[in-house]
């Protein structure tokens, strides 16, 4: 393997396999190459339509639940994807026990639950804001707005370990197909 020196003098490894525009190639996930996965979360939205909602993968899997995706780039230490979250569809109250979360909105609108305990706080995220929720923290998200919202999620790990929802939510009983 050869060594490629970055800018602040870290040493890279780019496989010698592969020539300097295959390697950088294979670490663009283009969009005119990915499509939205409305069946990552498929299980909650059968359980009840109010939880549809899409995930297209940039970075690794995310913690849907998705296995692989040989479409992404590999992960080393975190994941990217953007999530559609349609009109009066929300993503259900759950918590990641091992990673940050990062919420950044890049259309539309969406109402964020956060619970810690017996604490709990409503707010608004709109175009360009961001949220990062450590972990441990439960968090849902609900499109309150008539357009679908499109927001940017990213998890510090490179395979997060899949959530958990309260002992209280109806999803807590369903199992994963």
């Amino acid at each position: 393997m050869s060594e490629i020196t970055t800018v602040t003098g870290e040493a890279n490894v780019k496989p010698e396999n592969l020539s300097m525009a295959e390697w950088v190639e294979s670490r663009i996930a283009r969009f005119e190459g990915r499509k939205y996965d409305w069946n990552a979360l498929k299980f909650q939205a059968d359980f009840d339509p109010k939880y549809r909602r899409a995930q297209m993968r940039y970075i690794g899997t995310g913690a849907t639940g998705v296995a692989s995706d040989a479409n992404t780039v590999p992960a080393e230490h975190f994941t990217f994807s953007t999530m559609v979250l349609p009109s009066k569809c929300e993503g259900p109250l759950h918590l990641h026990d091992d990673v940050e979360e990062v919420f950044f909105m890049l259309r539309g609108s969406i109402t964020l639950s956060i619970k810690d305990g017996d604490q709990y706080y409503e707010t608004v995220l709109r175009e360009r804001d961001l949220i990062s929720v450590p972990p441990g923290i439960y968090r849902g998200l609900f499109n309150h707005g008539e357009e679908e919202a499109l927001m940017c999620v990213m998890l510090g790990n490179m395979k997060p370990n899949i959530p958990t929802y309260p002992d209280d939510h109806p999803l807590s009983k369903v199992k994963r197909s």
